[in-house]
């Protein structure tokens, strides 16, 4: 192994849990800095200039850019041309907010949606398919019933061949990009029951996986594939990490033998269909994800992403390494929210060297802030400062 990885070596042996010269640190989710940068390729730059290890994710469109899927990243989800929309705001004479309602008329019946379009609604007069926002607020989700899931199937196609040539012509920049600075490409997201959450809605989801499993398997089956032929278009492209979220797969939400016969089947899919084109396979958990981890290690992945010090347990991370090291790579070891935004300078120092020390010796982890910094205060700007410098001088670099 040489002693001077580039970036792109380096995640790539961390990922695969072999040795490396230096621990890395990548963020998993930097929204404070895209707000400073013009394009993801900037955003980039930047993070190297710092001494990060970066990467690209492609397609490379922001929040804004995804007006149906804001919560989702990846292709872009279109409607059939043979669904309708209807759209309207009306006074709810019980409440202090008005209430959106959205149908979708498709051959198989109506869907139908009403959200409370509260202060802090940040669409204006609309209503995305899905994202984290209408959870709380959605007076009626979108699916509640087995007609539901049948309309459903008409809303959710696969890409167009337009999308798949507009997609490959973004890799290829993404390609060029990464050959010249030597980073890694990722894409995705995958979704499974995230995007079933989204729909029912958290709360209600959960009930019906108990009360009407075989409603919520089926919801799933339709997700799957639709996901899988949008991962197809991401994997045959060629990328090195395909990423699926899972926030909402954790133990918050679901028991381990719901898990087993639900969920871990299309991971165990997922994974195999990744690794069958040469890409790594990522997984997003957070919170709850201690009671998971036995599932995680069968599940073919090789990534998992969010491993967050504060949530789900005294020591989440010792935990993952005790379990999945050297089968699993851990990406994460600091909270983003309470640590690295509302935390001093010392604390942000402190945890960068609990997280380097909980894993020290081990193959098979990236440090990073989870899962995203977003806030731009000068307090913010310092402790990322830290948090970087603290790295540095753990792992044996020079200050930047």
């Amino acid at each position: 192994m040489s002693a001077n990885l580039t970036s792109r070596d380096r995640l790539l042996r961390a990922m695969r849990c072999q040795d490396v010269d230096h621990t890395p640190c990548a963020f998993m989710s930097f929204a404070a800095l895209r707000g400073r940068c013009q394009d993801a390729y900037e955003v980039a730059r930047q993070e190297l200039a710092w001494g990060l290890d970066s990467w690209i994710f492609a397609p490379p469109t922001w929040r804004n850019e995804r007006p149906n899927h804001p919560d989702l990243r990846g292709l872009p989800i279109r409607l059939p041309a043979d669904v309708k929309v209807e759209l309207w705001l009306e006074d709810a004479p019980d409440d202090d907010c008005p209430v959106l309602h959205k149908t979708y008329h498709t051959p198989a019946g109506r869907l139908t949606t009403s959200v409370r379009k509260t202060a802090d609604w940040p669409h204006g007069d609309f209503v995305p398919l899905v994202d984290d926002f209408q959870i709380p607020r959605a007076l009626k989700p979108l699916v509640t019933d087995e007609a539901d899931v049948e309309g459903l199937r008409h809303l959710l196609i696969p890409p167009t061949a337009e999308e798949i040539a507009i997609f490959r012509g973004e890799l290829a920049r993404a390609g060029a990009f990464a050959a010249a600075h030597g980073v890694i490409i990722a894409g995705g997201w995958g979704v499974g029951a995230d995007m079933a959450g989204w729909l029912c809605g958290l709360e209600q989801l959960a009930l019906l996986a108990v009360d009407r499993p075989a409603l919520v398997q089926e919801l799933l089956a339709i997700i799957g594939r639709w996901n899988e032929a949008r991962m197809r278009v991401v994997v045959e492209a060629g990328v090195d990490l395909y990423i699926r979220r899972g926030w909402y797969e954790s133990a918050q939400f679901w028991s381990p033998r719901l898990y087993r016969r639900l969920i871990l089947p299309w991971l165990q899919r997922e994974s195999a269909l990744a690794h069958a084109h040469g890409a790594l396979f990522g997984y997003i958990m957070t919170a709850g994800l201690t009671p998971m981890l036995d599932l995680i290690a069968e599940s073919g992945v090789d990534v998992l992403l969010g491993l967050d010090p504060l949530q789900g347990g005294p020591d989440p991370l010792a935990a993952a390494r005790d379990r999945l090291a050297g089968r699993v790579c851990l990406w994460g070891g600091v909270n983003a929210a309470l640590t690295v935004e509302a935390g001093s300078a010392d604390d942000v120092t402190t945890a960068v060297g609990r997280a380097l020390e909980t894993m020290a010796g081990v193959n098979g982890f990236i440090l990073s802030p989870v899962d995203n910094v977003t806030r731009i205060t000068r307090n913010v700007w310092r402790n990322v400062d830290v948090f970087i410098e603290t790295w540095r001088h753990a792992v044996g670099l020079n200050r930047f």
